[in-house]
């Protein structure tokens, strides 16, 4: 699979694990770009230091390309990106704020950066301010997403009929049927997030990883509609917070220590990130055997749809 988006890139397949707070760390993200995707460490949440530590993780157990995505917005946006320099990291991701804030020193040290978006005008923006693609992150999408409502299968046939640079799809991907949804969309990549919690390399306890394997597209909740929005799987502690949210009364007992996944005790307590996708994803695999799969099914797939459309003799 070549194109602009392995262009930018520099591996294989245009296949982008989609990063997520204290989840894509090192490890995973080497198991990702070992076997020919792009794979991230989510920037969010770590020192500059915990970020060095992370790449020289990755960096142990690969050399093929590994990515860092910065979410603009963060204090500490310029220090992450200064150690992705200095670390040799040749391409970024931003997300969440106006690449133009860091855009110069971007160019400056000769990087290749994708911005992620939820709506046309961030896109034109972005692609105005320079940046080298574009990825499309739909309203599906698990985590933080835009508050256009937006779904993936609308948003990114619009972004590459207006944009001159290429575009990624992200939400609602986790197998070659997506993969291919996408390219025909239009994309010449795409962002995979939600099908990665359910492997064994994910560093996260074992109930969040089954509950993303039992769940259905209709088991997520979108959280801080009026900040900034976040798709996550229900558990009690979602249910409690989106009806404090509503101006509801919160339905059964109330949660004692809610927090982020990395910091919770149990299921209960949890804020776990997940799309809508988690419907699909039906099994824990290698986090090496998700890109590899989609497209090795991608071939038998396409060639499924083709023969519906073979002309009669």
């Amino acid at each position: 699979m070549r194109n602009r988006v392995t262009e930018i890139l520099g591996c294989k397949f245009p296949l982008i694990l989609g990063p997520m707070r204290q989840i894509t760390l090192g490890e995973m993200a080497a198991a990702v770009s070992k076997t020919g995707g792009f794979g991230q460490i989510a920037a969010s949440g770590l020192s500059g230091e915990l970020l060095k530590k992370e790449l020289n993780t990755a960096r142990k157990i690969t050399s093929n390309p590994i990515g860092v995505n910065i979410p603009v917005y963060r204090s500490n946006a310029l220090e992450a990106l200064d150690v992705c320099i200095k670390m040799g990291v040749k391409t970024i991701t931003t997300s969440a704020g106006n690449p133009a804030k860091l855009i110069d020193r971007i160019k400056d040290a000769g990087l290749k950066v994708l911005h992620k978006v939820s709506n046309v005008k961030m896109a034109i923006t972005a692609q105005e301010a320079g940046v080298d693609g574009i990825i499309a992150t739909g309203f599906e999408a698990g985590g933080h997403i835009g508050k256009d409502d937006i779904t993936t299968l609308c948003l990114v046939p619009e972004l590459v009929n207006i944009l001159q640079i290429p575009v990624i799809a992200a939400g609602g991907i986790a197998d070659e049927k997506g993969m291919i949804a996408a390219l025909a969309l239009g994309a010449e990549g795409v962002e995979v997030g939600t099908r990665f919690i359910a492997t064994y390399e994910c560093p996260v306890p074992d109930f969040f990883k089954d509950l993303t394997v039992s769940s259905a597209s209709n088991s997520t909740l979108l959280l801080g509609k009026k900040g900034m929005p976040m798709r996550v799987l229900k558990n009690a502690a979602a249910e409690i917070i989106s009806s404090r949210e509503n101006g509801e009364e919160s339905s059964g007992k109330e949660i004692k220590n809610m927090a982020y996944i990395q910091d919770a005790d149990n299921l209960d307590s949890a804020i776990m990130p997940g799309g809508q996708v988690a419907g699909l994803v039906n099994d824990i695999k290698n986090a090496s055997e998700i890109f590899p799969d989609m497209v090795r099914n991608a071939q038998a797939l396409i060639n499924r749809i083709a023969s519906q459309f073979k002309e009669d003799k």
